[in-house]
């Protein structure tokens, strides 16, 4: 198991910052600017949650900050079946990017169950 240092050793960390990357291209032509906005900003705070939580230095706190991404993530698979459903994106890349966004969320779900097993046991 890797030694984790920064945030930027974390999984979750790097593939949220992957699914950040893939929404701003993926909806850079969008004219909803309104839906454009709200989409960018929920896959962003997915990555800008994990790293807040992680440089809190305390596990309680970072525990909630995964909580906060976790759902920011729910926020953003529901943006992206609405794209799929308003044909903001092609349907065949709106399914790959919610089940990359699921698969991101059982990621931060599993931290936070191991964190909070650490927890209680210090």
């Amino acid at each position: 198991m890797a030694i984790i240092k920064s945030f930027e050793d974390l999984e979750i960390w790097k593939l949220s910052m992957q699914q950040a990357a893939e929404v701003y291209k993926n909806f850079k032509d969008c004219k909803d600017f309104s839906f454009k906005d709200q989409i960018q900003r929920a896959a962003v705070s997915v990555a800008s949650n994990i790293a807040e939580g992680f440089e809190r230095n305390t596990n309680k706190e970072f525990i909630q900050f995964l909580y906060i991404a976790k759902g920011s993530n729910g926020e953003l698979i529901t943006q992206l079946y609405l794209a799929v459903t308003f044909k903001y994106i092609d349907t065949k890349k709106g399914k790959e990017l919610i089940e990359k966004s699921k698969t991101l969320s059982a990621k931060i779900g599993k931290l936070i169950n191991y964190r909070k097993k650490y927890n209680k046991e210090k």
